[in-house]
């Protein structure tokens, strides 16, 4: 097709040499003997457990639960349903062929949400827990970003509430038993309304506890205060009503806080807008009212140093009280078994603190696993080296890029330009493409009337493998989850983690308790076969944390397959533009990727590879066969005066990962 381009200098050598087999476009390998083509064939396919090692590497693979959805059969999903309704999970639910299911995508970590106790509607008042006002409650299961008591664990999650933390220590043993760690939430910046630890450990003194409430700000207060002005419950909007108008002795419009706290995103109203975070009060980390800091600042060198030194800094220093409490919490639950921590809303925490509680944790268990939801790029590199954190969200740059890519708004070449960007410090910028706070890809409002599912399959093959970054995967993203069920408080587009109810997709692959996929749809098998192929080379090929190399194709590289017509900008689309390529690669391994985001057409492209680049990979004159390791077919690449070409074909939506 690219007969123009390529003829003179190539055909010779195709009609000579193009089944001898290399150790991939890719690899970086000799060639094969000659007597050894015989037995090569292109339409040959290998499956890919034989092409990859049999342990992980060191690239993390984080699988995200909503605890309490996860392993509910319940199908009614009746809006403000409540627990009788519409049911819920239990952590018994995670049974060890549950978590050999999620341990097959790759999955070094899981991350169990919505663990501590929280706000709640449900009544546990038979076990000793106070029960909590609609007023200031979102949903009727509540936000699990409004904890209660961090001592303790959510109620709705175990068979017998009196032996929950019982029941929660089980799973983390049963998880380590699978071969896997885990994480919670840590909520440092907010916590609920009616904050109350029934199960702090003795001395324990709780937030707000020892307040002077007599001042907007003291440095050992855990709270800010309006000063003279009772709480007010925000002014509804759009119709709302707690509960969907369910009757409830507490849901009378009035919530007792005397004087009020400021509101968890920072308002300082007594009474807060609709919109704010209402059910939760910001906790005071010492900044002072007008953003000064009543502590020590960290020298500008600590970005460059270890914990240790962090460690000794902090030794001989006052700090606010609010941090010696988050300490003593994250303390608490590395002695129970957790193994890490996902932290919400970091950046809205001075990076200090950070340096403090993350040092103290590492001394403690060094191999902790601490992930940060940060999205000021600005920032990036003070949370990691100055707040010592493992990993941070790359949502602002990165997921909202790919999204936009996957949507036809944006060219597939600003990857690079960011995957550039941040190459000093991509191992630590955690990629994903869907979590409890993104829209689900299959969604109508995501790519649900386009490419629905099937458009999450050329995405994650470029989030999981294009950096050395960690992964992370949303429970039902890989049975296409289109979270649009309405259950009350929460918006669909988004599986609801304020209500009780159940997770369509993902029960068919529960298949009541199965775990086996037995209710999948032929697509929905499928997809998740091809999930668990892709985080499989994530998390085991030695590519994978090599170094990154970015191809770019010019539109006149990419025809249409159908009429060989070349897709350029004169035509009025460049396919160009919506392809993704790059190579992984180490000494010895090579690895080119290639993702199509083409939602209908299918494309002939010439892969091109100049001087420079074959020189970085070590390729010489040759003809060079390398595996695809999605689907076992062969594709070559040819070597000749400095000039490497592979021509392959593409479906829609279709990716390659090559290498032998």
């Amino acid at each position: 097709m690219f007969a123009a381009m390529f003829e003179t200098k190539l055909a010779k050598r195709k009609n000579t040499i193009l089944f001898i087999v290399l150790l991939t476009a890719i690899t970086g390998c000799s060639p094969a003997p000659k007597e050894e083509l015989s037995t090569q064939k292109q339409t040959d396919s290998m499956p890919i457990k034989n092409l990859l090692p049999k342990k992980p590497l060191g690239k993390p693979v984080v699988y995200q639960v909503f605890t309490r959805l996860f392993g509910n059969t319940n199908t009614t999903n009746k809006p403000w349903g409540t627990i009788e309704d519409n049911g819920v999970g239990k952590f018994s639910d995670f049974t060890d062929t549950a978590l050999q299911g999620i341990k097959e995508l790759g999955t070094t970590h899981i991350w169990y949400t919505g663990v501590p106790h929280h706000d709640l509607i449900t009544d546990y008042s038979a076990y000793g827990i106070t029960p909590d006002d609609p007023d200031v409650v979102k949903g009727r299961a509540g936000s699990p970003y409004a904890v209660k008591d961090y001592y303790s664990v959510n109620p709705d999650l175990a068979d017998d509430p009196a032996k929950r933390l019982q029941e929660f220590e089980a799973l983390i043993a049963r998880t380590h038993k699978n071969g896997m760690q885990v994480i919670i939430d840590i909520v440092p910046n907010h916590v609920a309304r009616n904050y109350q630890s029934l199960a702090k450990p003795e001395g324990m003194r709780d937030f707000g506890e020892q307040d002077d409430t007599s001042v907007e700000y003291a440095q050992n207060n855990n709270f800010y205060y309006v000063v003279g002005e009772d709480f007010q419950v925000p002014l509804p909007l759009d119709g709302y009503q707690p509960l969907g108008g369910d009757a409830n002795p507490m849901s009378d419009g009035k919530f007792a806080e005397s004087p009020a706290k400021w509101t968890g995103n920072g308002s300082r109203k007594a009474q807060p807008h609709f919109h704010d975070w209402y059910e939760t009060v910001k906790v005071n980390y010492g900044v002072k009212p007008d953003g000064s800091y009543d502590f020590p600042r960290l020298p500008e060198q600590y970005m460059q140093l270890g914990i240790k030194q962090h460690v000794a800094f902090w030794s001989d220093k006052k700090v606010p009280d609010s941090w010696l409490k988050f300490r003593d919490i994250t303390g608490y639950w590395l002695d129970k078994g957790v193994d890490g921590f996902r932290y919400d809303m970091a950046e809205m925490v001075p990076v200090e603190f950070w340096s403090y509680l993350n040092s103290s944790i590492k001394i403690k268990k060094p191999d902790a696993f601490l992930l940060a939801e940060v999205y000021n790029p600005e920032l990036y590199r003070q949370y990691i080296q100055f707040g010592k954190m493992d990993y941070l969200y790359d949502k602002v740059e990165f997921y909202d890029s790919l999204k936009a890519i996957m949507q036809g708004k944006e060219k597939a070449k600003v990857l690079h330009h960011i995957q550039s960007g941040l190459q000093d410090i991509e191992q630590h910028m955690l990629h994903f493409l869907e979590n409890h706070d993104e829209q689900r890809i299959a969604s109508d409002d995501f790519a649900g009337r386009v490419g629905g599912a099937q458009m999450g399959k050329p995405a994650l093959v470029v989030s999981a493998l294009i950096s050395r970054s960690p992964t992370l995967l949303y429970f039902g993203q890989e049975v296409g989850e289109d979270g649009s069920e309405d259950l009350g408080f929460g918006d669909p587009s988004r599986t609801s983690i304020f209500d009780y109810g159940g997770v369509p997709a993902h029960q068919r692959w529960m298949n009541n308790g199965k775990f086996d996929g037995g209710q999948l749809s032929e697509s929905e098998q499928l997809l998740r076969s091809y999930y668990v192929d892709v985080m499989k080379i994530s998390a085991f090929h030695p590519a994978m944390l090599g170094s990154y190399m970015p191809i770019s194709f010019k539109p006149d590289q990419v025809a249409d397959a159908q009429t060989g017509e070349v897709l350029n900008s004169q035509t009025g689309i460049n396919s160009a533009d919506k392809l993704v390529a790059f190579v992984r690669y180490t000494d010895n391994q090579r690895v080119l990727v290639i993702s199509h985001f083409e939602q209908q057409r299918s494309i002939n492209l010439a892969v091109v590879l100049n001087a420079e680049q074959l020189d970085t990979l070590k390729l010489n004159t040759d003809a060079y066969v390398g595996v695809d390791l999605l689907t076992g077919t062969k594709q070559t690449l040819i070597v000749e005066d400095k000039l490497g070409v592979m021509e392959l074909s593409l479906a829609p939506m279709q990716s390659v990962v090559i290498q032998l």
